[in-house]
């Protein structure tokens, strides 16, 4: 059998072919259809005499209708194949015409059922046919290819199989995509990213993957060149199974991302497996679909301003019952809608019916981990996967693994089937000093993981100990309650003729009403407004003036200012209940007097405290524990405070850092001093070199 090494390095020779008209980042645009098209030209070399029988027989009824034709021509090739060629044309029959080559090539494309053509109309080929003609070097890239051979064989001399042809296109994916490091990030993962990905995923699993019969489905929604799909297969197939059914399914919105995938899927014959074009936030392609395993590494703080009305629609019309019922990131970074939306297509969790739930795997960066404060859409998003107990496990990645970004990246599990062991907790696990320096750079990626790397992690994982760099939490850790701390509003009135002057150019209508409170009430500062608010209801009541609500505002607007010497405004007064709790909440007792006041709050004082969450399922614990950290952390310092209990809310976010930092304690003085006075004694011998 041949080697998929050599091939590729044969092939790999081939795009010097295109130098000068194309530069290196380029060269994937050629090489990689023609590799398709070759592999496609020597599968069906066998069978090509008895598909062109049936093409006579067929096209004339069939004209125009690839949906009835297609069919019967796949089953002329034979070996499950799920596409054909009806063009009297091959590799060596388009070298007979060179003057036309370009002509013919072209036709012999078209030639192909529809779900070919519509690959090489994704890869827009038909334009790199017309610039390698202006160049001069289409001949000689095809004449080259027919020297490639990439016929499968038989099965008892097979040559280039589906397994190895896989791995060869794979490897001529990651090699193009290294040439083109500098875009390679938004659309090729890392491969010891996607295999450590692979080992997390699989890594429970052991029973159901080995269980004869068992089919499992695995998607990948924003899936690029399908190198996560591969290597889910490539894994399963070595480690677990030759046997085990993995069908995938990917689905992404860049035509050539989706060309190569879908073409290495149709090469490898998953004739059960598919790749769909489209943008998965608002265009589906697998709307009442489920699987078992979902793998994703979606883009890094993209915006979806594109997407947005769509998927704001189907957020408010849907809510729960669609896919973004938990809530909507900020609009700069799409990831957890991603998230969101693979969640979505979680199976049921029903081991009677062979339906043993979901796992998935997923890439982001910082951001999703701590991003939006209590109450916005990221925070609800962490809310409504950890209180649902989905999220199992996060693994920190070294910086400087991806092509395209050298930040630090986060590895998510989330599955609705934990081990009985990991119900209720999270694990974490700190992977960020496990790498090997690369040899040479690839756009930002200097590092890698190595074989032993990946190993430590996925058997920390598999441990579920706590170790140095493994630490396990209770989902509550997470957690927490965002209380808004309020003071009085305090208010000193008091007329003057400036204010009153500002205050009747907005308002002359009220010049009398003015007049008056100024006569009557005086000019005198008055320190306490709800006193002065009643007086002056009054009088106005007495003249049967009724001023509108914005009118009064921007009468306290004007003629006040903010005291901390005032007394506070008045808001409310009821009847004191007896609850001890009553002042904690902002009800105040008035002294000699069975009454609570709450009081104005005054939005420039206001703080927030953020109170660790006790129990997800007990409101009253989580009350209790803000009552507590109330009275022994706040109303020490600011008497005059208190909670306000309507506008409490829960939040989560995972701070990694602080449970993995390590302190390093300051030098001592002593040594600094002694650093300087060395520093300072060579100082001194260098001048006196020069001044000597």
């Amino acid at each position: 059998m041949a080697d998929h090494h050599q091939l590729s390095n044969f092939i790999w020779q081939i795009a010097d072919l295109l130098r000068g008209p194309y530069r290196p980042p380029q060269y994937e645009r050629v090489m990689l259809p023609m590799t398709v098209l070759r592999r496609f030209d020597c599968v069906l070399a066998p069978t090509k005499q008895q598909v062109l029988a049936e093409a006579a027989k067929w096209e004339e009824k069939f004209k125009g209708n690839d949906a009835a034709l297609d069919p019967i021509l796949n089953k002329a090739v034979g070996k499950g194949f799920r596409f054909h060629n009806r063009s009297p044309l091959d590799f060596e029959k388009l070298k007979g015409d060179p003057d036309n080559i370009d002509k013919h090539l072209i036709s012999y494309i078209e030639s192909f059922s529809k779900n070919v053509r519509d690959i090489f109309e994704k890869f827009e080929f038909t334009n790199e046919v017309e610039r390698m003609r202006e160049a001069n070097i289409l001949y000689l890239v095809v004449s080259k290819f027919c020297d490639v051979d990439l016929h499968p064989g038989t099965d008892d001399a097979p040559k280039v199989d589906n397994i190895a042809m896989g791995l060869l296109f794979e490897d001529l994916i990651r090699r193009f995509n290294e040439a083109a490091n500098e875009t390679a990030g938004d659309h090729f993962t890392p491969r010891e990213v996607i295999r450590l990905m692979v080992d997390i995923l699989f890594d429970p699993d052991d029973d159901i993957l080995t269980k004869p019969g068992i089919v499992s489905k695995l998607l990948d929604p924003a899936c690029g060149t399908g190198g996560m799909l591969a290597e889910a297969q490539n894994y399963l197939r070595r480690e677990y199974n030759s046997e085990a059914r993995l069908y995938v399914y990917g689905q992404d919105f860049n035509p050539r991302a989706y060309a190569i995938a879908a073409s290495d899927l149709l090469m490898k014959g998953n004739e059960n497996s598919a790749i769909r074009f489209g943008d998965s936030l608002i265009d589906d392609q697998y709307p009442d679909d489920r699987f078992d395993y979902l793998l994703a590494n979606p883009p890094f703080g993209v915006d979806w301003k594109k997407q947005q009305k769509e998927v704001k629609r189907e957020h408010e019309k849907q809510g729960f019952a669609g896919r973004f019922g938990a809530g909507l990131p900020r609009i700069n970074d799409g990831a957890l809608l991603f998230l969101q939306h693979m969640i979505s297509k979680f199976e049921l969790y029903q081991p009677t019916q062979n339906k043993f739930g979901s796992r998935l795997a997923i890439v982001f960066n910082g951001s999703p981990l701590f991003t939006g404060g209590a109450g916005s859409g990221e925070s609800e998003i962490r809310r409504w996967i950890i209180e649902n107990d989905w999220l199992e496990a996060i693994i920190a990645l070294p910086e400087q693994m991806f092509y395209n970004t050298g930040i630090g990246t986060y590895l998510w599990i989330v599955t609705n089937r934990k081990q009985s062991h990991r119900k209720g907790k999270i694990q974490l696990i700190d992977a960020r000093a496990r790498w090997q320096p690369m040899r040479r750079s690839l756009g930002d990626k200097r590092r890698y993981m190595g074989e032993d790397d990946i190993a430590a992690v996925v058997c920390e994982y598999g441990k579920f100990v706590e170790t140095e760099t493994s630490k396990i939490f209770d989902n509550e850790d997470f957690g927490y309650n965002r209380v808004p701390i309020e003071r009085p509003l305090r208010l000193v009135y008091q007329m003057n003729t400036d204010r009153k002057s500002r205050f009747l150019d907005a308002v002359p209508h009220l010049l009398d009403d003015v007049q008056a409170i100024d006569r009557e009430l005086g000019r005198e500062p008055r320190e306490d407004w709800s006193e002065f608010d009643r007086l002056m209801k009054k009088l106005l009541k007495q003249r049967e003036s009724r001023w509108k609500n914005p009118e009064r505002k921007l009468f306290r607007d004007v003629f006040t200012e903010r005291d901390p010497e005032a007394k506070p405004v008045i808001l409310d007064q009821r009847e004191a209940k007896g609850d001890p709790n009553a002042r904690i909440w902002g009800w105040f007792p008035v002294p000699n007097r069975k009454l609570e006041r709450m009081y104005e709050p005054d939005s420039q004082l206001r703080d927030f405290e953020n109170v660790r969450l006790v129990d997800t399922e007990n409101p009253e614990k989580n009350e209790k524990e803000i009552i507590h950290y109330f009275c022994h952390e706040v109303e020490p310092h600011l008497s005059d405070s208190w909670a306000d209990k309507q506008k409490i809310r829960s939040a989560y976010e995972i701070n990694f850092n602080r449970h993995f930092y390590k302190y390093t304690p300051p030098r001592s003085l002593e040594d600094i001093d002694a650093d300087i006075k060395k520093m300072e004694a060579e100082i001194i011998r260098l001048l006196h070199e020069v001044t000597s």
